[in-house]
């Protein structure tokens, strides 16, 4: 894959292994090679893009829980947020705000008059007024260097990364940051990860790690249950519902996802053929027990 794809799912990371499973997505390049985040909320609006409205109860749950889970480290664990592109997750993890306000804030006339400076400088202010009390460290990392710059600078991320674990190993500054990491988090990428990433990141980690990750139907996450498997951790999936994410772009899009679905064994009916990609959300922590590929649940 010569030029790098980047998703509609809040992330800029691309797996180069992804091959032709995600060809029939729509491509976003440019709104992530944006200095801010406004181009990135005024095309997704349109499409209603929300998964990151679902996540983040379940984040800011399982971020808890991870925290109160001891592990004879010093210092509460940090959430690493894969694909974090402009810190959206982060934002909606340890502030009081929702999704449908930053839409509301990126898309409105007084943003739009603004540097990216001054743009910045507003939402610095913005996110200080509304940081919650149980704020959490959270990292970033994407291949998309403006988003993250942009999420450092206007206080959303204590740091963020921009290594291609796709094709490098971590470097140092990654290196040394995964040893502060207890959770990872994923609202997009699965699309575009494989599991080298995942495997470049266990290998660094050196205290114990939770995964909770919202991956597409349209693709398999058993090559990432694997080797999450062989690091000792033990997958589960919610079968109990799916997550809408976004509309499709066109007809064609829609039908690459009925295919892709149907093709992984899945119904598309009342779900994918109603218009929208949808998510299920897969929950990996330390196993009690030596762990096992086939650990995972199958989604319904």
């Amino acid at each position: 894959m010569g030029q790098r794809e980047r998703c509609a799912e809040g992330c800029g990371v691309v797996g180069s292994g992804s091959g032709g499973a995600t060809r029939g997505k729509s491509r976003f390049d440019d709104v992530y090679s944006q200095p801010d985040p406004r181009a990135y909320f005024t095309r997704l609006a349109p499409l209603g893009y929300e998964i990151p409205h679902h996540a983040q109860p379940v984040f800011r749950q399982l971020a808890a829980e991870r925290a109160a889970h001891a592990d004879g480290r010093a210092g509460e664990p940090v959430v690493l947020d894969l694909c974090c592109s402009y810190g959206i997750n982060a934002a909606l993890l340890n502030h009081e705000v929702t999704l449908a306000e930053l839409y509301e804030r990126y898309t409105s006339q007084a943003a739009q008059r603004m540097t990216s400076a001054e743009l910045a400088a507003w939402d610095r202010e913005f996110y200080a007024e509304r940081r919650r009390p149980d704020v959490l460290r959270v990292y970033g990392l994407d291949i998309a260097a403006p988003a993250v710059r942009y999420a450092q600078e206007a206080g959303l991320l204590d740091a963020g990364f921009t290594d291609d674990l796709e094709r490098v190993p971590p470097g140092r500054e990654l290196r040394d940051a995964l040893g502060e990491v207890g959770l990872i988090t994923l609202t997009g990428g699965g699309s575009y990860l494989t599991e080298r990433t995942f495997a470049a990141l266990l290998g660094g980690v050196r205290r114990p790690v939770w995964v909770s990750a919202f991956v597409l139907r349209t693709v398999s996450y058993e090559p990432v249950v694997r080797t999450l498997a062989a690091h000792g951790l033990r997958t589960t999936v919610d079968g109990s519902r799916t997550y809408p994410q976004r509309l499709f772009t066109d007809e064609r899009e829609r039908r690459y996802a009925i295919e892709s679905v149907r093709a992984l064994g899945g119904d598309p009916s009342g779900r994918e053929e109603e218009g929208r990609y949808h998510s299920v959300l897969y929950t990996s922590r330390p196993s009690p027990a030596p762990a096992t590929a086939g650990a995972v649940l199958s989604p319904s």
